[in-house]
């Protein structure tokens, strides 16, 4: 009933075809109109980046801006040694002004240093020495005796700062449980005591944002120290990629066991050595403080000083070792084959040797579509105008109008006020749909990086195809497989390209536009609204990795037959429909077993990293560098060393993915009579047949079995006619 299920809704299976001899030379154009959307969108896009490029400009980002719309410490102007921006009172920037705004209301300017010590107005103006070190930090104009019109022109206080991106921020400090400014928490002028205290139970929670600050700035710190070893460490993670898939092309079966022991043995020795530390800090003073009463710390060394975390790494690590465990132990027989279609992927590797530098044409392809949407995002945000404001403390009918700050505004007006910077807009057409020309950029974004992975894809698939369908390996392979299949697929099936990133890039769009919304409705008490949300974002994530699939097979398909997305699309999920037993388990194991090769990889860079600059070992202690905190490097080594390998093992999954299909295709189309011999190598051959004779209970295994049966007695009868 299974089989009649399935052979009803997947299609029929194909016909032998004598003529077909692997991808077709002879194809057309498909998917024309979604070209031509394309190429209209990509010159759409190019108008976009000149129309920001024209009127973005980039020093709103660099250059902090004062009062008067001016680029601090930009070379080349009168504040080219003023890099600093000074508030004159930093409190009103908690102003919920600001979450409208984007702009402090107080008065701002570039100075040339952040002050240094503490003093107020009253204070420095009755020492000389002092107040004229305090008018580096006001305004330009007449210093007369009335201390009303230099409370205009100064702030009324100075606090110790330190320069953050380019902004002066009071020194923070801590003794004990006092929050301190500069290198004290008292202050002698008794006219800005009350002043100073208050700005410091303001500031309180300002101490999470100073400690955050000294982490990033000591990250940084390691970096600096350590940015060369991590280049090295890259480098050497790309050397064990390349050498890793050459023995796989020679030693396939035994590196498949080397490495799945080797990822045994690395994971067993994390658990042993994170149960020597538990043990270590036994009766250690304070190992016994639970995660959650130490909470959350800067330091994130504090967290290997207690038992619990090294109790939770022993529970993680001996889960995934009993799952690993597990799962070899009940599917080695699929693992047998697909050892066999790795060996044959590494014999089609082998003999186009060039597709393993493949992914660095398409990362070059992907750094430009990044480049581009990055640059063009940067300028439409910085080409907005500036729009100023008047800002006034009392009750004053042009309070938040917007004024023009070359015009001079008379101190005898009905209220004295400001016109100061407020932010960046503009009342123009293209000012009110900047918004739009930014939706339109990620858009594109989306859109080019799609088809640029998609092009690689089917790039790869043809050329793999072209391997498997070869009669006599490798007599019968065309010359320069993977270019040959980079022309067709551009040729004729940009289309078809730009066709299914299209509907993989409006999944996403809406994806990102569901986080907004997840993100804007963070503070909501809606119950409904949340879990309506979380079940939309659950949706589509299942949405896109199903369209990745579809669109995965459908390019494989198009590289081999040249029809368009929909055919295509429809041809590979009937094709793995009739096969869904082989989809769900052998294609799934040879993944598992190409993520363990991954993890090979990362954790025998992750173990070497983290002896080097832990300093357990005593031969590199002189050699590594002094570090804040000696996970950055660690950390940064394993993610971007998982990030090489996945670049190179990608070529080998998509190898194995069109090897499979064409696998099952060849199921389909031959017998193995030599009428209709099979395409796919002896030893896959003989493990095929061999697996089904200890499962001759798998549905497409009776279905080959029979059809190779009736054939047989349909060429024997045939056979007794002619001769008759």
């Amino acid at each position: 009933v299974i089989n009649a299920l399935l052979s009803f809704h997947a299609g029929e299976p194909r016909k032998h075809d004598p003529n077909f001899r692997g991808p077709i030379q002879n194809r057309g154009c498909t998917d024309i109109v979604c070209c031509i959307l394309f190429i209209i969108a990509i010159l759409g896009y190019i108008a976009v980046g000149i129309l920001a490029w024209s009127q973005g400009d980039p020093r709103k980002v660099i250059y902090p801006t004062d009062s008067r719309g001016q680029f601090c410490g930009q070379v080349g102007t009168p504040l080219e040694k003023k890099p600093f921006l000074f508030y004159f009172n930093i409190m009103k920037c908690a102003s919920p002004m600001v979450l409208l705004e984007f702009q402090c209301p107080t008065t701002q300017m570039c100075v040339e240093k952040c002050p240094e010590k503490f003093m107020t107005l009253v204070s420095a103006y009755a020492i000389s020495s002092d107040f004229a070190y305090y008018k580096n930090f006001c305004e330009e104009g007449t210093f007369t005796c009335v201390l009303d019109i230099l409370q205009r022109l100064c702030p009324a206080m100075l606090l110790p700062s330190k320069p953050f991106t380019r902004r002066c921020f009071p020194a923070l400090g801590k003794k004990g449980d006092v929050i301190t400014v500069g290198n004290s928490s008292t202050f002698n002028d008794g006219s800005g005591i009350r002043n100073a205290k208050d700005l410091i139970a303001g500031v309180q929670n300002a101490t999470v944002v100073m400690e955050a600050r000294q982490v990033v700035m000591k990250i940084f710190e390691d970096f600096t120290h350590s940015w060369y070893w991590i280049l090295l460490g890259l480098a050497i993670a790309m050397i064990i990629s390349l050498l890793f898939l050459i023995l796989l092309r020679f030693l396939a079966g035994i590196m498949v066991w080397i490495m799945i022991g080797m990822l045994v043995a690395v994971i067993g020795y994390g658990i042993f050595h994170c149960y020597m530390e538990y043990a270590a800090l036994k009766g250690e003073p304070g190992a016994n403080v639970t995660i959650q009463d130490l909470g959350l710390q800067t330091d994130f060394t504090v967290y290997l000083q207690i038992r619990q975390t090294w109790l939770a790494f022993i529970i993680i690590l001996a889960i995934v070792e009993v799952i690993i465990i597990l799962l070899l132990i009940f599917l080695w027989k699929r693992i047998l084959i697909a050892i066999a279609l790795i060996k044959e992927a590494s014999r089609a590797i082998g003999h186009m040797f060039c597709s393993l530098f493949y992914p660095l044409f398409t990362f070059l392809l992907l750094a430009v579509v990044i480049i581009y949407w990055g640059v063009t995002a940067v300028f439409l945000s910085t080409s907005n105008q500036a729009v100023y404001k008047i800002f006034n403390e009392t009750n004053c009918d042009y309070s938040r109008k917007t004024c023009d700050p070359a015009v001079s505004f008379s101190l005898l007006h009905l209220c004295y006020f400001h016109c100061l910077f407020a932010f960046y807009g503009g009342e123009t057409p293209y000012h009110k749909y900047l918004i739009a020309l930014q939706f339109y950029n990620v858009f594109l974004f989306f859109w080019c990086a799609n088809f640029v992975l998609g092009l690689g894809q089917m790039t790869l698939a043809g050329a793999f195809a072209s391997y498997y369908w070869a009669a006599k390996k490798p007599d019968d392979i065309p010359a320069f497989p993977v270019f040959s299949s980079l022309g067709r697929s551009l040729r004729y099936h940009t289309g078809t390209l730009a066709f299914g990133s299209l509907i993989l890039s409006i999944i996403q769009i809406i994806r990102v536009l569901l986080e907004y919304l997840d993100h804007k409705l963070k503070g909501a008490q809606n119950k409904f609204a949340k879990f309506l949300l979380c079940c939309l974002k659950c949706c589509f994530w299942c949405l896109e990795k199903f369209v990745k699939f579809l669109n995965r097979n459908a390019y494989i398909m198009a590289a081999i037959y040249g029809k368009n997305f929909c055919t295509s699309a429809r041809d590979a999920f009937f094709l793995l429909m009739r096969n869904v037993i082989r989809v769900a388990v052998l294609d799934k194991v040879t993944d598992f077993i190409l993520f363990l090769g991954k993890l090979l990889i990362v954790g025998l860079l992750g173990v070497f990293s983290f002896f080097f600059f832990s300093g357990r070992v005593k031969a590199f202690q002189n050699t590594a560098p002094t570090l804040n905190y000696y996970w950055v490097p660690i950390l940064t080594m394993v993610v971007c060393s998982y990030l090489i390998a996945h670049a190179f093992f990608s070529v080998y999954s998509m190898c194995v993915d069109t090897l499979f299909l064409c696998f099952c295709e060849d199921l389909e189309r031959n017998d193995g009579s030599a009428a209709r011999p099979y395409y796919m190598s002896p030893s896959l051959r003989e493990i095929l047949w061999k697996n089904k004779e200890e499962d001759p209970s798998e549905p497409n295994a009776q279905q080959q079995q029979q059809q190779h049966d009736e054939d047989s007695q349909l060429k024997q009868e045939a056979h007794e006619e002619d001769a008759a």
